[in-house]
């Protein structure tokens, strides 16, 4: 038995999801499929952004999987790692933007 939660071997297993609710999974990759072909973006530039999506939402089995997209699409470690920072820097922006919303109550809880 694993003592953390993220085992790499899971990811393998991702379309074992519909085991249960075949419909709903059917629906779910149909339209993941659907989204990371190539549309207004290729789906090399949606790699990219999956990329960094996903260490935005701190999800390791998408870090995984990405990583080797976005690289085995061309993307250089240098071209990642940027995607990487712009993530950080939307996630760090959106916090202290946050802020603002702190600074306001503490006003109001003030006055």
């Amino acid at each position: 038995m694993a003592n953390h939660y993220y085992n790499a071997e899971d990811l393998a297993k991702f379309g074992s999801i519909g085991e249960h609710q075949k419909e709903l999974a059917d629906k779910f990759f149909g339209w993941y499929g659907a989204a990371f072909a190539d549309g207004a973006l290729t789906a090399k530039e949606k790699s990219l952004i999956a990329l960094a999506v996903a260490h935005a939402v701190q999800c390791p089995y998408c870090i995984d999987a990405y990583s080797s997209d976005a690289y085995e699409k061309g993307y250089n470690e240098s071209q990642m790692m940027e995607a990487v920072h712009i993530a950080a820097a939307i996630k760090g922006g959106a916090a202290l933007v946050h802020g603002v919303q702190m600074m306001n109550k503490v006003k109001e809880i003030a006055m």
